[in-house]
């Protein structure tokens, strides 16, 4: 017997987590990704299930796993950056700014992202996330990321909002003179 939406929403009105866990084996990804949250809102899933998720083939499941994960300290998000899809690395470096860990692994890997990703997408959340983790070692990126595309800098002028350092200031009044309307904004309002 297939496994469908309906099956998923009844089964997590009824809390079976047999059922829920059948259907995060469901050849279609899209029933994949919500048991896994219907196993999140009954509080039922598990390290295991995350695990698993980011290791998904598809990349919607590997994504709901990350959005999941957020709140789970034991699953490292880190190697998601690493991820060849890019909404994957543009979740998980999302993910990881609102984990708030400073910790240098992850600083590092978003540092990676923010200055050499391909994608400017993935860049700009890098940044994003390294700007709310509000670590000083992740400064440099964050500068770096003034010199980027128009989406990157407006991101890195908002991501130096938690940095007072003469540095930080000299930056901001450069992005003044921005090509960019929005960056200029940005810059006058940290200012």
């Amino acid at each position: 017997m297939t496994t469908t939406r309906a099956d998923i929403i009844l089964a997590e009105s009824s809390r079976d987590v047999p059922a829920l866990n059948k259907a995060r084996t469901s050849n279609d990804a899209s029933l994949r990704a919500l048991a896994l949250g219907s196993l999140h809102r009954i509080a039922a899933l598990t390290t295991e299930h995350l695990t698993e998720a980011l290791a998904d083939e598809d990349r919607n499941v590997r994504v709901r796993g990350i959005e999941l994960a957020i709140e789970n300290a034991q699953i490292a998000i880190e190697p998601c950056l690493g991820d060849p899809d890019d909404l994957v690395v543009e979740t998980a470096a999302w993910a990881l700014g609102e984990r708030m860990d400073d910790a240098t692994a992850i600083i590092d890997a978003l540092k990676a992202t923010a200055t050499d990703h391909e994608v400017s997408i993935c860049r700009e959340a890098a940044v994003a996330a390294l700007g709310a983790i509000g670590s000083i070692h992740g400064l440099p990126a964050i500068l770096a990321g003034l010199e980027d595309r128009a989406p990157v800098r407006r991101r890195a002028v908002l991501a130096l909002a938690p940095f007072d350092t003469p540095e930080v200031t000299d930056a901001l009044e450069r992005a003044t003179q921005d090509r960019d309307r929005q960056v200029r904004q940005a810059a006058e309002d940290l200012l």
